[in-house]
């Protein structure tokens, strides 16, 4: 995955990577544009989005140049880096994007990799009705012991099993409702690799999902440990226009 840098000397080495997936109510993508708003992080580079649908859009406040379909977001001086992803993969090409996504993060240098992903609300057991929030991790991938992954035992968030079925022996992960690549992900996850990662799950209903997207920006900062870096959550701009019933420009109507 061809990767272009638009920060002078930035890399990503060393940093905890944030990757939402494209799944269910696009929640993963409203609490990556949150954290990134909040933590006032700065676009650093831009991935080659020959994998995705392509999508194009103006940037957040009247900044230069337009949005791409996967970007990176991130500052020196914080230790987390946020990957936006703003279309799906094509659906003859997700293995190739799955492929070179993980090898991008393997030649990175990155401290560790968090995926999150939204599931289908409909889909949970009776056992799953009290609690919103879970975590699966792949079988290759090193244990939650280091920081900053270990937070998500420290939280208690519970391990994530699927109500639909069960896993058979050529499968390490359990389906995922909604949960668009993240099994695909998780279970492509080569032998060996040494960077820990782990997935955030988050029972979600398409609508007006600002509540439960803060709500996931919030646990994935007190994981991340950048949550006493953020003195006030905030949206990005482009979330007043048109977004969720908020009333589009009526100049386009003439």
């Amino acid at each position: 995955m061809f990767f272009h840098s638009t920060a002078p000397n930035y890399s990503p080495k060393g940093k905890n990577l944030l990757i939402p997936v494209v799944s269910t109510a696009n929640l993963p993508q409203l609490a990556a544009d949150i954290l990134i708003a909040s933590l006032s992080l700065q676009l650093v580079g831009i991935f080659d989005p020959q994998y995705l649908i392509p999508a194009v859009g103006a940037r957040d406040d009247g900044q230069e140049g337009i949005t791409t379909p996967f970007e990176l977001f991130g500052r020196d001086d914080l230790s987390v880096a946020v990957i936006q992803q703003r279309s799906p993969a094509l659906k003859s090409r997700k293995q190739d994007f799955v492929d070179e996504l993980l090898a991008f993060i393997q030649a990175s240098g990155v401290q560790s990799a968090l995926f999150l992903s939204g599931v289908d609300l409909s889909n949970r057991s009776d056992s799953q009705m009290m609690i919103p929030l879970y975590h699966i991790c792949p079988i290759h991938a090193p244990a939650l012991t280091c920081e900053p992954l270990s937070r998500i035992t420290q939280l208690h968030i519970p391990s994530y099993a699927s109500s639909s079925d069960a896993i058979s022996e050529n499968e390490s992960i359990s389906f995922i409702p909604g949960g668009g690549l993240t099994r695909r992900i998780l279970s492509s996850i080569p032998t060996p690799w040494s960077i820990p990662v782990c997935a955030l799950l988050q029972f979600v209903l398409e609508g007006d999902n600002r509540v439960d997207a803060r709500m996931l920006a919030s646990v994935t900062a007190k994981i991340l440990d950048v949550d006493t870096r953020i003195s006030k959550w905030q949206e990005p701009s482009s979330w007043k226009q048109g977004l969720f019933g908020a009333p589009h420009d009526q100049t386009l109507y003439g």
